[in-house]
C-alpha cells in the first residue's frame, strides 16, 4: 500500500504501512522519491482503483465522496429522491486506508454562493453531508474548487466545519491562470450574451485573489490551504508563479493535457513548466496527475515527474540545511552566553568562509609587507572573538602562502574555548600564538595590531554586535592597521510567508505579552517565501572607525519596495554582505550570494498582523537600530500600504545585551 505525506499536513498523522516498502518520511529524508497522487473524476471500484494507482507508483488518489453527476435534492422534500445511501460504504476499504490514502472531492455542481437561493441551500445541505461523510472516514484532506471571487458563503461553511468538526485539512484547487485568459473569444463573439460569458465576466483576473479572499475570511486557518492547478502549457517562472511561493501549498495539479510529447511518444513538460516544476520541488510540496492519460499510460507522467525530481542539481547549502527549512530559530547572543561546542563545530565546517578569511588575509600581508622586507618585518595580527581557533588557522595559512612572518594573538571571552585554543597552541601552533582569555573591549594589549581579524556578524550583519565589539577592540589597532572584515551592510526586503507567520503565532511564551513572538527576529533558512522586490541595502558599518568620536551605532532608515503581484505582507527578510578586505566579499544576499557558503541563514522579522498589498503598490518600510548602556535592538514597521504599529519599542519584546 501506500500514503500521503504525513509531514505535508500541518497535523501530522502516523502512518502504518503493510508492505515492506520504506515508509514515505524515509523515502523523503533522504530525498529519493516525488510523492504524486492520482486524480479520478469517477471512482466505479475505488479497490481496485487503489490497487491500479498503487501499480502505477501513485502515492495516494483524489476521489469524489459522491458521485459527481448525483445531485441531491435535499431542499424540496416532494421533489425526487433516490432510495438508498448517497455514496459508496466505508466497508470497502480499512478505516488505515480512508484515513491515510484518499482525498475526498466535494461535488463539482455544489455551487454555495449561487445567486439563486434554492440552488444555495442544497448545495450547503449536500456539501454538509459530504463533509460530514469524509470527517467519518477520517480523511486526510478534503479537495475543493475555487471558480471565482465570489466565495463568501463557501468561507463561511469552511470555517465552521474546520472550528466544528475534526477535518485534517481542506484543500482549496485555484488555477494558476484564470480560466477566462485561456478561451478562445473569437469563437464565441456571437453568443457573447450567454449564460456562460456572463458567468466567466463575474471572475476577478487575478486567481491568488480567490485564494486569499478564503483564507482572510477564515483568519487564515492552518487547516486550510491552497492546492495549484497549472492549467496552461505556457506558464513561465515569472513574478505570478514566484508569488506562490509564499504561500502554504500543500500539492500542484498537473493536467495531462499540458505534457508534450517527444520523439518516443512519452509525455514531457515544455522547459518553461520545467523550470516551474522544479521550483516547485524545493517547496516539499506533492504533485497530482489529473486527466485522462493522452499519451500511452498514466504511469509514464509519475515516472516523468519522478525523472525530474531525482535530476535536480541540489548545493551543498541545501544539502546542509536539509531539515531547517523555514524552521525558526532564535538568533545567538554570543557576547552574553558562551557559545556550545557543537555550535562551533557547525561553523567550523563551512567550506567557503573560512577560505574567503584566508584569502583577504593573504591579500592584506601583500599590501602590508613589500616584498623587499619580508625578512624584516614582522605583521602583527589580532584574532579577536577566535572561538575555537579556524581564523588563526587561516591567519597562519596566509602567512605561509605570502611568505609573511607574523606575531599572533587569540583573544577569547569564552573559558571553554580556551580551552581548546590552549591546546591547538601547544599541540598544532608551536606555542606561537599568545592566547587571551578576556573580552575584546576590555584587553589591555601590550602592543597595537597590524591586522585586526574578527568573525562577529549574525544573520542582519550587526545583530551580534560586531560594531560595539570591534569599536572596542580598534584602540589596539595602529592607525594605519587594517580590519577584517572592514565593512558590512544588511538589507531587506518585505516577504510573503504564510507558514512562518503561522508558526510565529504558535509560538506565544508565558510571562511575555502576546504580541512577544511577532516583535523579535528569527533566524531562518527561508524557502516556502516570496520575496516581494529586490532586497535593498539597511545599515553599513566601516572599520576601523577612528573618524567618529564618539563613535553612534544607532542607524534609521526609510525604504520603499514596489510589488510587482498583489500579495499578502507578512514580514521582512534580512540579509547581509561584507567586505572583508578590497575584493574579498562574503554575502547571504540572494542575487549576491556567495556559493556554498552555509554559516549564516536569513533573518526574518515578523509583523503582527499581514497587509495586503496591490498590485504595483508602493511599500514602505521603517527600521531603527536602537542602543542604550546595556543593550541593542531593533524597532521596525510599515506605512504603506497601511500603516502598522512600530514593533518592539524600546526593545520590549527582544534586545541583545552588551554586558
Amino acid at each position: 500500500m501506500f500514503t500521503i505525506l504525513s509531514f505535508c499536513f500541518s497535523f501530522r498523522f502516523q502512518i502504518k504501512r503493510k508492505s515492506k516498502k520504506r515508509n514515505k518520511t524515509e523515502r523523503m529524508s533522504d530525498s529519493s522519491h516525488l510523492s504524486c497522487g492520482r486524480d479520478f473524476h469517477a471512482v466505479p471500484d475505488i479497490r481496485l482503483v487503489l490497487n491500479n494507482a498503487s501499480s502505477a507508483g501513485f502515492d495516494f488518489i483524489c476521489a469524489p465522496i459522491a458521485h459527481p453527476r448525483y445531485r441531491r435534492e435535499l431542499v424540496d422534500k416532494s421533489g425526487p429522491v433516490r432510495p438508498g445511501a448517497f455514496t459508496r460504504t466505508d466497508l470497502l476499504l480499512p478505516g488505515s486506508d480512508w484515513s491515510s490514502l484518499v482525498v475526498g472531492k466535494i461535488s463539482p455542481w455544489i455551487d454555495l454562493d449561487s445567486p439563486c437561493e434554492v440552488t444555495r441551500k442544497n448545495s450547503s445541505l449536500a456539501i454538509q453531508q459530504e463533509l460530514n461523510f469524509a470527517t467519518h472516514l477520517s480523511m486526510p484532506a478534503i479537495l475543493m474548487k475555487l471558480r471565482g471571487m465570489e466565495n463568501a458563503n463557501l468561507a463561511h461553511v469552511i470555517n465552521n466545519t474546520i472550528h466544528g468538526t475534526h477535518v485534517q485539512q481542506i484543500w482549496l484547487q485555484v488555477p494558476i491562470c484564470n480560466p477566462k485568459s485561456l478561451v478562445d473569444h473569437s469563437l464565441i463573439q456571437s453568443t457573447k450574451e450567454n449564460c456562460c460569458e456572463v458567468a466567466v465576466e463575474r471572475n476577478v483576473n487575478d486567481t491568488w485573489e480567490w485564494w486569499n479572499q478564503v483564507r482572510n475570511l477564515c483568519d487564515n486557518n492552518r487547516k486550510l490551504a491552497p492546492v495549484l492547478i497549472l492549467n496552461s502549457k505556457s506558464i513561465t517562472l515569472d513574478d505570478i508563479a514566484k508569488r506562490w511561493m509564499g504561500e502554504p501549498l500543500k500539492a500542484i495539479v498537473l493536467p495531462s493535457n499540458i505534457f508534450l510529447s517527444n520523439k518516443m511518444g512519452y509525455p514531457v513538460l515544455s522547459k518553461d513548466l520545467q523550470n516551474v516544476v522544479s521550483a516547485f520541488f524545493k517547496q516539499n510540496v506533492q504533485f497530482i496527475i489529473s486527466g485522462a492519460p493522452l499519451h500511452k499510460n498514466i504511469v509514464y507522467y509519475y515516472q516523468y515527474l519522478d525523472h525530474l525530481y531525482k535530476k535536480r542539481q541540489t548545493d551543498f547549502v541545501e544539502q546542509f540545511s536539509k531539515g531547517y527549512e523555514d524552521y525558526l530559530q532564535t538568533p545567538l547572543q554570543p557576547l552574553m552566553d558562551n557559545l556550545e561546542s557543537q555550535t562551533y563545530e557547525v561553523f567550523e565546517k563551512d567550506p567557503v568562509k573560512y577560505q574567503e578569511y584566508q584569502n583577504a588575509v593573504h591579500k592584506a600581508l601583500l599590501d602590508r609587507v613589500p616584498d623587499d622586507k619580508v625578512d624584516e618585518m614582522v605583521t602583527t595580527i589580532m584574532v579577536v572573538g577566535a572561538g575555537r581557533g579556524p581564523l588563526v588557522r587561516a591567519s597562519f595559512n596566509a602567512a605561509r602562502d605570502a611568505g609573511r612572518k607574523v606575531k599572533m594573538y587569540a583573544v577569547e571571552k569564552n573559558p571553554n574555548a580556551i580551552v581548546t585554543l590552549e591546546t591547538l597552541n601547544k599541540e598544532e601552533w608551536n606555542n606561537t600564538v599568545t592566547v587571551v582569555s578576556c573580552d575584546m573591549r576590555h584587553y589591555k594589549a601590550p602592543e597595537k595590531a597590524d591586522i585586526l581579524v574578527s568573525e562577529l556578524l549574525g544573520s542582519f550583519s550587526d545583530n551580534e554586535l560586531s560594531p560595539e565589539c570591534i569599536d572596542g577592540a580598534q584602540r589596539f589597532l595602529k592607525e594605519d592597521g587594517i580590519s577584517i572584515p572592514c565593512s558590512y551592510t544588511s538589507y531587506a526586503t518585505p516577504l510573503s510567508a504564510a507558514k512562518l507567520h503561522s508558526e510565529v503565532a504558535g509560538t506565544a511564551e508565558v510571562g511575555k505579552i502576546p504580541d512577544a513572538p511577532f516583535e523579535a527576529p528569527y533566524v531562518v533558512r527561508l524557502q516556502n517565501v516570496t520575496y516581494l522586490d529586490t532586497p535593498k541595502p539597511v545599515f553599513t558599518f566601516d572599520h576601523p572607525n577612528f573618524k567618529d568620536d564618539p563613535i553612534d551605532n544607532e542607524r534609521y532608515i526609510k525604504l520603499e519596495f514596489q510589488s510587482k503581484e498583489s500579495t499578502m505582507i507578512h514580514g521582512v527578510a534580512g540579509f547581509f554582505d561584507m567586505v572583508l578586505y578590497k575584493d574579498v566579499v562574503l554575502s547571504i544576499v540572494p542575487e549576491t550570494a556567495s556559493p556554498g557558503m552555509f554559516s549564516w541563514f536569513p533573518a526574518y522579522f515578523p509583523i503582527k498582523k499581514p497587509i495586503y498589498c496591490p498590485k504595483g503598490g508602493t511599500i514602505t518600510l521603517h527600521f531603527w537600530r536602537k542602543v542604550s548602556k546595556t543593550k541593542v535592538w531593533y524597532e521596525w514597521c510599515y506605512t504603506s500600504p497601511t500603516h502598522t504599529a512600530i514593533h518592539n519599542p524600546n526593545g520590549r519584546s527582544y534586545w541583545i545585551g552588551i554586558v
